[in-house]
């Protein structure tokens, strides 16, 4: 009968239990649960069993109303913890950890005695079903205010605490509280009639019927209650147990390490001095030091890290640099979840000192998943995407690169938004909260809008492209990149220069890369010796050159006689060269100016140079005035009178 009876016993837990857990029931547990079942008194009387229908059922003995229940749970397997009511939210707590108080104690009675360092296979097994035991013991409270990150281990708190308080008060009278036993799982739509929410006389302890949520009509202990059960733990912790056994098992879980059982590492700290043992705060001074120690170590890797980053050399290959990028927030995740390991199942903080670890380390990972999928997509890009563009089809490299980048940050926010909701922000109420905060980011990021606005004018317009030779007012050479929110130019002298793209968009620039033939003009100097005719003859030569020429083109060319300088007859040579490239220009240009020299030394004349002609003679003075010079005629008379 009681094989049957544990066959069935997965109607308190939803989560799979491997096919070995039936034999090491039968083999180890049958007599402790039995003997649990029995010592339920009242309790488990009423919540399991169906409401009787007569007088005679009063007086069923103890075997017949566990057969009942083995009947009821061979019927429902998988079913939860029946809460349709107060009183079987209140009975299916006290069975469940009725059953979770002997299978604790027999568990670690197993592993203590024994000499293995680990837990062998059917202790496992066994210790499974105590975490499902427990997993159903949570689902009777409203959990619904504590974050997600740290509900999993505060629930296992406050079902230890709450089963110690409830050792410690009077005895329930289960016939008092409202609803059906624990087991007939009526709907909750047919308990209108009961009352939205029941206390345990003498306490603060309230079962509220659920409004909300997935469990809308199910009465849990309510939130509030959940909140309190910590101070009311701490108010009767003091109290005798009433209970069967004298043993606080929150005590031994709170300041034992490991998961529900200490490992053997513990015996060194029993042996230890008993201040180790001693409480302060929430936990053993023990667990504060080896807190301590743990962060300390993980500050020093974590500085000894970034100096070795910070020395180690840079790869000059992009797609070594990417695949790099990956490898930090990849290590910042496992440094995490190592952390909360070694905190929550080795130390085994609890409280507030859990919360916190668990709040932290959930947001440094998120944080850092966030880091890691941005740097992904960007390494997808870097290998995959990335390449040479094509200019005929517009398909412009730089503009790919920062859509990307922008679509990559996008990406990384919604998965850092997900997670901010996993450690209880409530972020879509921060999403709204910046419609009202929005002028002020709005101001606050002015220069930064203005510059992304800029650099969307450089890309809507195509004024610049990578790689382009421009000039931008007394600024001149390559451009590199185009950011977000600046354009990197390489000068001629091969300077690195950074022009923010709002102020870019607003200079006169000249893109060179966009001519599609070079300005061809010379003007040659020939001497004044040179003939007329020789002249013409030399224009129509050259002309002819030109013409012939394949990378000149035919109109407009001229060449001319513009003028007579100071020491020179000047020729003005007009011309457009085909060429895509200032390379490619500058070696046609050269191959013209060589053939063009050719031509003028075959003609006979030369090139005109600055020269003076300096005429040398002697100077005798002035002439002598003559006699009817009217001036001399005016300096006698002026003699005279004086």
């Amino acid at each position: 009968m009681t094989g049957s009876f544990l066959d069935n016993l997965g109607f308190l837990t939803t989560v799979p239990v491997r096919k070995s857990f039936r034999t090491i029931v039968r083999k180890s547990v049958t007599g402790l649960v039995l003997a649990a079942t029995l010592s339920l008194s009242p309790v488990l009387a009423q919540t399991v069993i169906p409401a009787p229908t007569d007088a005679s059922e009063q007086q069923i003995d103890a075997d017949t109303r566990l057969e009942r229940a083995r009947e009821f749970l061979r019927d429902n397997p998988i079913s939860p913890p029946d809460t349709a009511s107060p009183r079987a939210t209140l009975g299916s707590f006290a069975f469940i950890m009725g059953e979770v108080e002997n299978l604790w104690r027999d568990l670690r009675t197993s592993y203590e005695d024994g000499g293995n360092i680990f837990l062998t296979e059917e202790e496992r097994d066994r210790l499974m079903l105590l975490e499902a035991l427990l997993g159903k013991a949570a689902d009777t409270l409203d959990l619904s205010e504590i974050p997600e990150t740290s509900r999993q281990g505060a629930s296992l708190e406050l079902v230890l605490q709450l089963q110690e308080i409830l050792d410690r008060i009077p005895p329930i009278d289960l016939a008092s509280v409202p609803g059906e036993r624990a087991g007939t799982f009526r709907p909750p739509a047919q308990g209108d009639a009961l009352p939205d929410y029941w206390t345990v006389p003498g306490t603060s302890l309230k079962l509220a019927r659920q409004t909300s949520g997935e469990r809308v009509g199910h009465y849990l202990f309510s939130d509030d209650t959940v909140a309190r059960i910590p101070e009311d733990y701490a108010i009767v912790r003091e109290l005798p147990i009433r209970a069967d056994g004298d043993e606080d098992l929150f005590e031994y879980y709170n300041y034992t390490p490991g998961n529900l059982i200490a490992p053997r590492w513990y015996n060194v700290i029993k042996s230890g001095p008993e201040w180790l043992r001693s409480q302060f705060g929430s936990q053993a001074y023990w667990q504060w030091l080896a807190l301590l120690l743990l962060i300390a170590v993980y500050l020093t890797t974590f500085a000894l890290y970034v100096r070795w980053q910070r020395r180690r050399a840079v790869s000059i290959y992009e797609r070594t640099r990417a695949f790099n990028a990956i490898l930090n927030p990849l290590l910042v995740i496992c440094g995490a979840v190592l952390f909360r390991y070694l905190g929550e199942h080795q130390i085994n903080v609890t409280g507030v000192a859990l919360q916190a670890i668990s709040t932290a380390t959930t947001a440094v990972v998120w944080s850092a998943t966030a880091w890691l999928v941005y740097h992904c997509l960007q390494f997808l890009y870097v290998w995959f995407i990335q390449g040479p563009t094509d200019r005929q089809t517009g398909f412009d490299a730089s503009l790919l690169r920062t859509g990307y980048r922008v679509a990559s940050l996008a990406v990384a926010i919604l998965v850092l938004g997900y997670g901010a909701t996993k450690i209880g922000i409530p972020i879509y109420g921060v999403v709204a909260g910046l419609g009202v905060g929005g002028l002020a980011i709005a101001l606050a990021a002015q220069p930064t809008i203005e510059n992304l606005i800029g650099g969307i004018i450089l890309y809507a317009d195509r004024m610049v492209r990578v790689g382009e030779f421009c000039q931008f007012d007394d600024l001149a050479g390559t451009v590199e990149s185009i950011g977000i929110r600046s354009t990197r130019i390489r000068a001629l002298d091969r300077t690195m220069i950074t022009v923010a793209n709002a102020d870019l968009a607003r200079r006169k620039i000249i893109n060179y890369s966009y001519r599609d033939m070079f300005h061809f003009r010379h003007k040659i100097a020939l001497r004044y010796e040179t003939p007329a005719d020789l002249v013409k003859s030399l224009l129509a030569d050259i002309t002819d050159y030109l013409v012939a020429h394949e990378k000149v083109e035919e109109d407009p060319l001229r060449v001319r006689l513009i003028g007579f300088g100071e020491y020179s007859q000047t020729v003005d040579i007009y011309a457009y060269v085909t060429a895509t490239a200032i390379n490619e220009f500058l070696e046609i240009q050269q191959e013209l100016l060589f053939d063009i020299h050719d031509i003028i030394h075959r003609s006979g004349t030369e090139f005109a140079y600055p020269a003076s002609t300096i005429l040398l003679g002697r100077d005798t003075g002035l002439p002598a005035p003559s006699d009817a010079d009217p001036a001399s005629e005016d300096g006698k008379g002026a003699t005279t009178a004086a």
